[in-house]
């Protein structure tokens, strides 16, 4: 306590800009939906970008830097003509105050350089890349038939990096990147080691895509059935003039029609059939996960503290075994449709599409532009927006505190289903605190994670105000802050629960209350109860105290309630970097659903009945987190 909040770290602060250089190349040639034979007969197909002049494409052997995509990089490809009138359009607003995203910074998105990487880097191109964007398997203008991140399509990873290898436009250096889908490729690239990968730049990929929202805590995400239903429908809009061009149309549509719902019958299936064998972690799933210790090459994490996978972040950046400078990690306040808002105003970093550029530079080409003493670990501190960077995290300042859960009430919280207490000691007499079977507001953060941050141009409540959506909670609330306070690294709520039925679900929001009485989300958690096995060989604690649960979610594992008993459970709440003003109070808000986060079929909701937080003296009930005084 007491001590910085940074560490030494690199030599380059937060806002650093790294020389790319001019514009080497003036013109970009392209060609579309060409076709890559993989080893057991699909086709692939990729938009390749190639820089030249007038005469046209360079005959100099480049490095390419490849993406991989399940969004039809047709739509992209048409969706690149608008990029550059997006970003100016996105530049002329105004800058926000940004102690939080807000509307105006969802709108500010495309300014910040997140529609390059997303697609083809052409800022890259123009400085002496080759760009490649290809469709998986069953994607797109691809054939064969989609089977996500399945052990077929890593093998089709590299093979595309052999072909590209061979190609003589390319001198044999090969760099991965993405965002999202493409950025978990891109990982899975590298850990495979393939040939020629130079580097790699993951933009919101998830170290554990099941566990992190396709079963977030034990229960499907409803937004994996519309994700299912973009990418099937993006798989019936191929370039037509591309596939008679290579032959393959026939092909094509033989290979959509005998995979026509593939996944998507698959993810109902799982959704509505009691105790399917994919609702739980097994080793299909498991097998399509990348080895992370495997990566050797440099790697560069950016990630979002409310994207839906922002539990994922540090957990990448611990398990790469390449050393700080090289491996960086960047977590941003944003959303998965929003990361790198403000980047390149003033005070910021530089734009995304420039630091992926300067990245590559540095560890592709050999260019010595100064990246490397960047971070390794910047982060956006919620609550007052200023940029930290450090060489670990958590803050290694924090020390580990515990507030324990009371049924004193606050008067802080008259709009919730229940108004209670979290305090520094625990309580003396015993409580019962029930939690409400309604439905929570759609105006909350889960529905602007879900949305990706849409939601949050509908208003305040809608990503930044808990309020409405804690009429459906029980909120335990601590007293004002004494000094300013930062929160840091993941959180553990240890409940003592009791049930009526033979299951229980908990959703946690974890609050910081303005003095106007805002309750704004920080981070979250969900758990089934019957899931909340956990493994302390995978799970992390600090001085004893366990602060990052880790959950089997294995069928082998599930434990049925039995009504009416007391029970402990565990629920693990993503880290955050976050500052508690003096005068700011610190919430946790349980309740019984997340919906639009989390989806509870029928067959589990007649398992679930009357459930409650039991404060006992004998058993009580306490957030673990790490806290540390500015």
């Amino acid at each position: 306590m007491g001590q910085p909040l940074s560490t030494t770290a690199g030599t380059a602060a937060p806002d650093a800009r790294f020389d790319i250089g001019p514009v080497k190349y003036p013109k970009l040639f392209g060609r579309n939906t060409v076709p890559i034979a993989m080893s057991d007969g699909a086709v692939l197909t990729a938009d390749i970008l190639r820089p030249g002049d007038r005469s046209g494409p360079t005959a100099e052997p480049l490095p390419a830097i490849i993406n991989f995509t399940a969004y039809n990089k047709m739509l992209n490809r048409h969706g690149m003509r608008f990029h550059t009138v997006l970003r100016r359009l996105a530049a002329r607003l105004e800058p926000s105050d940004r102690t939080r995203m807000t509307a105006r910074d969802v709108l500010r998105t495309p300014a910040g350089g997140v529609l390059e990487p997303f697609a083809i880097n052409r800022t890259a191109v123009s400085r002496g890349y080759v760009g490649l964007m290809v469709d998986v398997r069953g994607t797109g203008s691809s054939t064969g038939t989609w089977d996500f991140f399945s052990p077929r399509e890593q093998r089709d990873y590299l093979e595309v990096v052999r072909w590209v290898r061979e190609q003589p436009w390319c001198n044999g250096d090969v760099a991965v990147q993405g965002l999202s889908y493409g950025a978990i490729a891109a990982l899975l690239t590298a850990g495979q080691q393939a040939e020629g990968v130079k580097a790699c730049f993951a933009i919101e990929a998830g170290e554990n895509p099941v566990r992190e929202l396709g079963l977030t805590g034990g229960v499907p995400t409803p937004g994996i059935i519309v994700w299912m239903l973009a990418v099937n429908g993006g798989k019936w809009l191929p370039a037509w003039p591309g596939l008679l061009r290579a032959g393959i149309a026939g092909k094509f549509l033989r290979d959509r029609t005998i995979g026509s719902t593939g996944w998507l019958g698959r993810a109902l299936r799982l959704a509505f059939t009691a105790d399917h064998e994919d609702g739980y972690l097994n080793p299909m799933w498991a097998a399509r996960l990348c080895k992370y210790e495997d990566i050797t090459v440099p790697t560069w994490i950016h990630g979002g503290w409310h994207d839906v996978y922002n539990r994922s972040n540090f957990r990448l950046y611990d398990r790469i075994p390449v050393s700080g400078g090289p491996k960086q990690v960047l977590v941003d306040d944003s959303y998965h449709l929003t990361p790198g808002s403000g980047f390149g105003d003033a005070g910021n970093p530089q734009a995304l599409d420039e630091l992926q550029c300067a990245f590559f530079d540095k560890w592709v080409k050999g260019i010595d532009n100064g990246i490397d003493g960047y971070g390794p670990i910047t982060v956006r501190r919620q609550g007052d927006g200023v940029w930290v960077r450090r060489d670990s995290f958590p803050d290694p300042a924090a020390r580990v505190r515990r507030l324990y859960l009371t049924g004193e009430s606050t008067g802080t919280a008259a709009h919730s289903a229940g108004d209670a207490g979290l305090a520094e000691s625990p309580v003396d007499v015993e409580y019962r605190m029930p939690l409400p079977a309604v439905r929570g507001s759609a105006a909350s953060n889960n529905t602007a994670v879900m949305s990706m941050g849409v939601s949050l141009l509908f208003g305040r409540a809608f990503g930044n105000d808990d309020r409405r959506n804690e009429a459906a909670a029980v909120t335990f609330t601590s007293d004002p802050f004494a000094a300013d306070t930062v929160l840091t690294g993941p959180m553990n709520l240890h409940l003592r629960a009791e049930a009526d039925g033979t299951d229980a679900f908990w959703a946690v929001t974890v609050c910081a209350v303005h003095p106007d009485g805002a309750s704004v989300p920080l981070t979250r958690g969900a758990l089934l109860s019957s899931l909340r096995a956990t493994d302390p060989g995978q799970s992390d604690y600090v001085d004893g105290e366990l602060l990052f649960p880790m959950h089997t979610l294995t069928a082998d594992s599930a434990a049925p309630l039995t009504p009416g008993v007391p029970f402990d459970i565990d629920i693990e709440i993503n880290p955050t970097e976050a500052l508690l003003r003096a005068g700011h109070r610190l919430r946790v808000s349980v309740s019984r659903s997340s919906f639009p986060r989390h989806f509870i079929a029928p067959w589990k909701k007649r398992q679930i009945r009357g459930q409650a937080i039991v404060l006992d003296p004998a058993h009580p009930s306490y957030l673990s987190l790490l806290t540390a005084q500015k």
